[in-house]
């Protein structure tokens, strides 16, 4: 309880003083993250010992699918706000090769580990998100088009990797969901269906019937952003009724619930789901701060200090590169496009369901992984974003360079 408190009194004190630190390009992550490292360290560490309980597990879920369903509604001017074959190239080509690259480099460092497992670390270290260094998106050292991507980049990689993570998970070791790895391939084409079809049917009514609602007075502003949080959570648990992807329906849910809403209708009504998706983050790092303890105390382990800042740095900024070859992206554009590549909230709640599913050193390890990728990129983007975005945003680029 007391641990609780702290976290409480630590969101109520940032949120005090959330525009000052937003001027220093300092988010709500890093104090959240260095309170919950502090009250790990002088107290028995309560939260991080509850993690690996079933009670949490649905809380961990239920958090990530609010946050994919914010993440594919907030996507402005249409699907891809015209940037659909360079946001394309990203999703369908570039994180695929990260992810590839960083199964291969995991099962050199980790060889005792199987390809479950080291495809399982991928799954939970290489989607990027914004959260940490939300300021990247406004900071105008950095061209607009590079934001816009990141921004849509971000949205999109956690839903599109998600039913990987489960796929992966029963390769690792997890029969919670299927007996074996076949069994899992087998039931990973119908479940994606019925995760498609839950979250498309459940975001399409929903918005039919509120666009119906609303000019003839039958609903009103507040139950609306009600029924916007909430939305989410009834195409999960039915996705998860059906057998589906839970997290798959709440990301296609935010997707069918925009499209079926005329452009710019949402604006005014997402001001609960957001700031309740803002919550759910910053606990979320306090989490990921008393988790670094855990962490910690199993000491050192060279191959997983090598494989974190390989999976920021050189397994990002290669296949984002070469994916974006051939486009009309300059170099420093497509440089920074890989440089700029924070991760947070996805990775985290990706990090606690393996830890929470799974047991033993395979926990451990892929715990240990995203733990330290998370905080290298803290240090990393939160840091030294700016002095990236200064070198490189504004560096003169040569005419036709390509």
């Amino acid at each position: 309880m007391t641990s609780v408190l702290i976290a409480i009194v630590v969101i109520i004190g940032w949120s005090l003083v959330a525009g000052a630190l937003a001027r220093f390009r300092v988010s709500g992550a890093v104090p959240m993250v260095v309170a919950g490292i502090i009250v790990g360290v002088v107290s028995s560490n309560p939260i991080g010992n509850a993690l690996d309980t079933d009670a949490a597990e649905p809380v961990v879920e239920l958090i990530l699918a609010i946050l994919l369903f914010v993440d594919a509604i907030e996507v402005r001017g249409g699907y891809f706000a015209g940037e659909r074959g360079t946001s394309l190239r990203l999703l369908f080509i570039a994180m695929p090769l990260s992810v590839i690259a960083c199964t291969l480099l995991g099962v050199a460092l980790l060889p005792s580990m199987s390809v479950g497992v080291a495809l399982l670390i991928a799954c939970v270290v290489i989607p990027m998100d914004l959260t940490p260094t939300s300021a990247l998106v406004r900071d105008r050292r950095i061209p607009t088009r590079v934001r816009h991507l990141l921004n849509l980049e971000s949205g999109y990689n956690d839903g599109i990797i998600a039913p990987f993570f489960v796929f992966a998970l029963t390769l690792a070791g997890d029969r919670s969901s299927a007996s074996s790895p076949a069994d899992a391939l087998e039931h990973a084409v119908p479940a994606a269906l019925w995760a498609v079809l839950a979250g498309s049917v459940i975001g399409f009514v929903a918005a039919r019937l509120t666009t119906f609602a609303e000019p003839r007075g039958l609903s009103t502003a507040q139950s609306v952003r009600i029924s916007l949080l909430l939305i989410p959570v009834v195409a999960y648990g039915c996705s998860v009724q059906l057998d589906g992807n839970g997290f798959v329906a709440a990301f296609v849910c935010g997707i069918a619930y925009k499209a079926a809403r005329a452009e710019g209708s949402t604006d005014d009504q997402l001001g609960l789901v957001d700031d309740v998706g803002a919550l759910a983050a910053l606990t979320m790092w306090f989490v990921f701060g008393c988790t670094c303890v855990l962490v910690f105390e199993l000491g050192f382990v060279w191959q997983i200090v090598l494989l974190a800042p390989a999976a920021l740095t050189i397994l990002r900024i290669v296949p984002v590169y070469l994916s974006l070859l051939r486009t009309d992206l300059r170099r420093r554009d497509r440089l920074l496009l890989g440089v700029l590549g924070p991760r947070g909230t996805a990775s985290i709640v990706f990090g606690l369901l393996e830890f929470n599913d799974l047991d033993g050193v395979i926990a451990d390890v892929t715990l240990y992984t995203m733990t330290l990728t998370v905080l290298t990129s803290v240090v990393l983007h939160g840091v030294g974003a700016g002095l990236i975005s200064q070198w490189l945003g504004r560096r003169p680029s040569l005419p036709g360079r390509r």
